[in-house]
């Protein structure tokens, strides 16, 4: 019961130091940290791009408070640090990417940063362990982990959209992992779903609006991206180990559907357009708060799924696998028909 109390602890703490800290961050970085109205961005004045700095601080207070008041378990530390220290690569590099906005940073530039920040988690032991060969190991989680990143990224195009992706996979993480031995996932998932907490309100608001940034989105890609690799899916099922491909399941088919449309169209998958699915359902009548609660509610039913795949046989795992890729590919076949400008 007591470890239970400390994961919430540290997910209340990363939500105060989150929320206290966007206040001071937005008044004496606003006049050089701000994302300016621009091609597809259509916001009506420029927004403060400090949500990144502020999740940052609220994951790092969250995880050194818990880190100095408690004794971790063996190898916890160990993996909490190669987490860290990809995650503040893959932050610094959004920073540098925000700060040069609007042209920002060279595509090349930014997937070499996340190749070397899953590099950190490669030699701290976070990586996928599918497979005998670590070659391959190794591979799929660049993969991954770039994938993830990127996909948090993308879906950062409408207020609410990538914090809630966040908060609702961070959530999956906590109950998946939760009964086991991974107490970093569980500590570093508690945290980051304080810190989403956090950032929410002021990512809505009229007033004090703040955007996540590149420096946020990705830091929050990341982390999940690293912590879907950190727990075990397959004491029940043998299929239980597809289930990270369930929780980050909306941010992954939006980006797939995005590389797909825009292949189709002869353009180039890596540049910006309006394919998303979200502005697409906001084409034909639906408002952004209508479109924000149809991904969270998508988010939650994908990670209630995942959950349940960890705990049935790998032939009911195979119905659920089944079924959600039919209900996605429905989804993508009724989105391609909508048409998008440009």
């Amino acid at each position: 019961m007591e470890t239970l109390y400390l994961y919430l602890l540290s997910a209340l703490i990363a939500c105060a130091v989150t929320a206290g800290s966007l206040p001071l961050l937005r008044k004496y970085t606003q006049s050089f940290l701000l994302d300016i109205p621009h091609g597809l961005k259509k916001h009506a004045q420029p927004v403060p791009v400090t949500g990144g700095c502020a999740v940052m601080l609220g994951l790092g207070a969250s995880l050194a408070f818990i880190r100095l008041t408690t004794a971790f378990p063996s190898g916890t530390l160990h993996y909490l640090r190669g987490i860290l220290l990809g995650g503040l690569i893959i932050f610094a590099l959004g920073l540098w990417d925000d700060l040069k906005k609007p042209k920002g940073i060279s595509i090349a530039l930014r997937l070499a940063g996340q190749a070397l920040a899953a590099l950190f988690l490669i030699l701290y032991g976070v990586h996928i362990t599918l497979f005998d060969c670590p070659v391959l190991s190794y591979v799929l989680t660049f993969l991954w982990v770039m994938g993830i990143t990127n996909a948090f990224n993308l879906l950062d195009i409408s207020d609410g959209l990538c914090v809630s992706q966040a908060a609702v996979c961070a959530l999956g993480l906590c109950v998946i992992a939760l009964p086991s031995e991974f107490i970093y996932v569980n500590f570093c998932a508690c945290a980051l779903l304080g810190a989403c907490a956090g950032f929410w309100p002021y990512n809505h608001s009229d007033r004090i609006k703040t955007f996540l940034g590149d420096s946020g989105s990705t830091l929050m890609g990341f982390i999940i991206s690293a912590l879907c690799m950190g727990t075990g899916y397959s004491e029940h099922s043998n299929l239980g180990f597809l289930a990270p491909l369930l929780i980050v399941a909306i941010p992954l088919f939006d980006t797939l559907f995005v590389i797909f449309m825009r292949l189709c169209k002869g353009k180039n998958p890596l540049c910006a357009s309006n394919d998303h699915a979200a502005l697409r359902l906001m084409k034909v009548g639906l408002s952004k708060n209508e479109t924000l609660l149809l991904f969270a509610g998508a988010g939650v039913f994908a990670n209630i799924f995942a959950f349940a795949v960890t705990k049935i046989s790998a032939a009911a795992a195979s119905a659920v696998y089944f079924v959600v890729a039919l209900l996605l590919g429905a989804s993508a076949l009724f989105l391609s028909r909508i048409r998008m400008k440009g």
